[in-house]
């Protein structure tokens, strides 16, 4: 039940971006750029987790990580080696 209701809101809310990127003429600029900024956030992650500066910390490449870079740019690398160290 509770994954049909999962599914359902991001089937709605996929709808719902789909009609603001389209609606708001945005064009495919922006995908260019969110890629971009997408690979620089894998690639700066990937070279704190194998430069060899901080050895005991590994950041993980998964979405969230991702999502958090790329959004953030580098604050967002030293926001996530903050909170490793601190949590972890």
């Amino acid at each position: 039940m509770l994954r049909t209701i999962a599914i359902g809101v991001l089937f709605l809310s996929v709808v719902i971006l789909m009609l603001i990127v389209f609606r708001k003429k945005l064009g495919w600029g922006w995908l260019s750029l969110f890629g971009t900024h997408l690979i620089l956030a894998a690639l700066g992650i990937y070279l704190v987790n194998f430069s060899g500066l901080i050895t005991k910390i590994y950041l993980p490449l998964n979405p969230a990580t991702i999502g958090a870079v790329t959004i953030l740019g580098l604050p967002g690398v030293i926001m996530l080696l903050g909170l490793k160290i601190t949590l972890y």
